[in-house]
């Protein structure tokens, strides 16, 4: 059984920088791929950055040179340093992960894939 917490977030101005942190705690193999989503409202969630076992990297266009994505595979921790932060950058972030073979259902958010944290608030005012 693994446990999601996830921290950071919080409200800014426009402009300003947060950061977000999920530990992964539980049984939990090397071969794991985990990412960042957002959800706001009336919205589908989406992909907003995404590492692999490798510590590849990939990011939405939206938050391209903005948001950093990392991770402490030792720790099993995700982070997502964000910064020049914007109003439409407000929503809801999902830390995820899962065995990379499934990395295909994860990214499109499929229904009782991977591992998830509850979310976090991050409001962006202008």
């Amino acid at each position: 059984q693994v446990q999601v917490a996830e921290s950071g977030g919080g409200s800014v101005s426009s402009g300003g920088s947060l950061a977000l942190s999920c530990v992964f705690s539980g049984a939990f193999n090397d071969n794991v791929c985990m990412a960042w989503f957002r959800q706001s409202l009336g919205k589908e969630r989406e992909l907003v950055a995404d590492i692999d076992a490798g510590d590849s990297t990939r990011y939405d266009d939206s938050v391209q040179g903005r948001f950093t994505i990392t991770r402490d595979s030792a720790e099993n921790t995700l982070y997502l340093q964000m910064r020049s932060l914007k109003p439409e950058d407000s929503a809801v972030y999902f830390c995820a992960a899962v065995s990379c073979p499934q990395w295909w259902a994860l990214r499109r958010a499929m229904p009782g894939v991977g591992y998830w944290g509850r979310g976090i608030q991050v409001t962006v005012s202008s």
